[in-house]
């Protein structure tokens, strides 16, 4: 078999020029026979690439693969997505098929974890609120009587999922003097020692917690996991972070404890995508929102492509791909 495959990319026209411009395709186009690129399976010449392609690249926006797709492309060996969030474009059936599936999740997960952690460290050490403080006030003031346990030393962190930017958030947390505590049924307490975190239910977390940050999947187990209850029982002045998906979490639960001064949140995503304009969210003293700018954007894009390169060059050579999915992983991934 050449180790030249023949490659062709599947997804939105506006996804391929924003992740493998010109000069990524040309990279690509060194090792591996580009066949092309489709934004669907129906037509005659999505079917004459399909018919051919060993390698799908696939990303946002790509067509759903399916057996139906599968019985089309005979010589299909592996499917590399070049995103995080792969369900809605790959289905369970091509996992068990026999079809290796890569996802760029380890990729995309880098500038999450980069912006959870600047977010804890700036709630921690108060900045957001004593911003708009100063920038009011205009003039001294006492900063510790205005903002009682201010500091990032030794205040607790709470992981909602051991996820792959919940983990990373935990490696680049370890420059800090934070106590990490996580939550996730799934970890085990060899995984947690192999962390150094403690593991704990989710009710502790949320009660004992300075931070929250939230990095559990979307999955119909995770809906409304931190609910009114949970919202409730964490502390005053505590912050949960979500760059997650809004769903995981009673927003609205959140936005009383917000608006009425007890709690703070610093919300990369929400429900819906966009909130209504009127929104008590945009203008709550105790709330800070970002468009879902967590994931990977302008130059980080780049890290996307270069592990779909870095995963068709182990293919090509025989390798093991190093961000492989298994059925089992395959059942708790987004």
């Amino acid at each position: 078999m050449s180790p030249r495959k023949r490659v062709a990319f599947a997804m939105t026209t506006a996804a391929l020029n924003r992740v493998f411009p010109p000069r990524q395709i040309d990279a690509i186009a060194e090792t591996a026979d580009v066949l092309g690129h489709i934004v669907e399976f129906e037509s005659d010449r999505a079917r004459g690439i399909l018919a051919d392609v060993e390698v799908l690249i696939t990303g946002w926006g790509s067509p759903r693969v399916d057996t139906r797709v599968l019985a089309a492309a005979p010589n299909l060996e592996a499917i590399l997505h070049s995103a995080g969030t792969i369900k809605p474009y790959v289905s369970e059936a091509v996992v068990h098929s026999g079809i290796r599936v890569s996802t760029a999740a380890a990729a995309n997960a880098v500038p999450v974890a980069e912006y959870t952690v600047a977010m804890i460290v700036l709630a921690a050490k108060r900045v957001l609120p004593m911003a708009r403080h100063y920038r009011d006030a205009r003039r001294a003031f006492d900063v510790e009587s205005s903002y009682p346990q201010l500091g990032a030393f030794e205040k607790r962190v709470g992981i909602v999922g051991a996820s792959t930017i919940g983990r990373l958030v935990i490696e680049l947390l370890r420059a800090y003097r934070f106590e990490v505590v996580v939550y996730d049924p799934y970890l085990s307490d060899d995984d947690a020692a192999d962390l150094a975190v403690t593991s704990v239910g989710l009710d502790e977390l949320l009660a004992t917690s300075d931070v929250v940050s939230v990095h559990a999947p979307s999955l119909p187990s995770t809906h409304n996991l931190i609910d009114a209850r949970g919202i409730n029982l964490m502390r005053a002045d505590a912050t949960l972070i979500n760059t997650a998906r809004g769903e995981i979490i009673d927003q609205d639960a959140l936005t009383a404890r917000v608006v009425a001064g007890e709690l703070y949140a610093i919300l990369d995503v929400t429900v819906p995508w966009i909130l209504e304009a009127e929104h008590p969210l945009y203008v709550a003293e105790r709330a800070l929102l970002t468009p879902h700018i967590a994931g990977s954007y302008g130059t980080e894009l780049g890290r996307l492509a270069e592990s779909v390169r870095e995963e068709l060059a182990r293919l090509s050579s025989g390798d093991d791909l190093a961000h492989g999915l298994t059925a089992a992983r395959f059942a708790v991934t987004a």
